[in-house]
Order: C-alpha cells, then structure tokens, then sequence
C-alpha cells in the first residue's frame, strides 16, 4: 500500500505507462518478485497476490481498491498461505502471473516495471510510479528521470487499462 503518512485514509496515488521491455537505462535495482494474482471482483476491486521476493521470502496478500484513475483508496494487509490457496480455489481462474521489478529513481521515487503473462499472447508490460501527492504526481516529468523514451505512453487518465480490466478480458471473457 502507498499513500503518504500525512493522509488518514489509505490512499494510492499513481501513474501508469506501457511500456516495452525492461528499462534499458541503468537504474539501481531494489527488488525482484514473481507475483500471482487474482480477482474475486473489479468493482470495487478485492484482489488476492502471491509475493515472491528474489532470494526472500513469500507474502500472500489480499488487497480492497476502489474506482478511480490516478487516486484510489487502498487497504491490503497480509494473510497467510492457507486462506491465499481457499480464496485461488474460490475464484477457479488461471491466475495472473508477472515478473516486477522496482528500480530506485535519482529523485527518491521508485519505478516498478512489470512483465505481464510471460510467453501468452497477451503478454505485455507496464510500469508505474507511486507518489505521496497528487501535486507531486502531476509534477513528476519522466525526462527529469531521463526515461522520457521509455516513459512515453502514459495510460494513468485512461479507463480499463488497469490489471482488473485485464483479468475480465482474459480471464473471464468480458471486456471492462
């Protein structure tokens, strides 16, 4: 979960790009994870993830979104191996598997780039940025990171392009 310690309500505050492929700009590399994860609905969001840390340990998360684009309400908070396996088996879907990793930016924010049904048709990859406000989400220009070629397809302020809208096409069959 983000959000800045400032806000009594859990709030994420994020923009979204697609993107091609890892950066190729070196970037000092935080952490690597296999992530699973799965919906049991996208409206409001209650989604279930598998955590895999490299070389670490792994979590099991369920996690409440609400709507919105760049400012959602967020609550997740861990739950153990055994609820995470009753809730995949509930949900009786594929789930999503990605590979993230997060890079550490020169102005202390963190880019996580996401790899996204490695091998599928579908495959693709996105990568995100979390901001402790929307004044600093708006004033964040990607060529200040010098990922302006990278960064360059910006998706944040466009409807379905979240992982949930994902999930429904390919997992349920519907369109978001």
């Amino acid at each position: 979960m983000s959000g800045n310690g400032q806000n009594k309500e859990p709030v994420e505050i994020e923009r979204k790009w697609m993107v091609k492929g890892w950066p190729e700009k070196e970037l000092p590399l935080l952490k690597e994870e296999a992530m699973r994860q799965g919906y049991v609905t996208v409206e409001p969001t209650v989604r279930i993830r598998e955590e895999k840390k490299t070389g670490g340990d792994t979590v099991y998360m369920l996690c409440f979104k609400s709507r919105g684009l760049l400012v959602r309400k967020e609550i997740e908070f861990p739950i153990g191996g055994e609820r995470f396996a009753e809730l995949e088996d509930l949900i009786g879907l594929p789930l999503i598997p990605k590979v993230r990793r997060s890079y550490q930016l020169p102005d202390g924010h963190v880019l996580e780039v996401n790899h996204v049904d490695e091998g599928q048709p579908t495959e693709f990859w996105y990568a995100e940025v979390e901001f402790e406000s929307v004044e600093s989400a708006e004033s964040f220009t990607p060529a200040d990171a010098d990922l302006a070629g990278y960064l360059d397809d910006e998706v944040t302020s466009i409807p379905g392009q979240s992982m949930g809208a994902y999930w429904l096409k390919t997992r349920v069959g519907e369109e978001a």
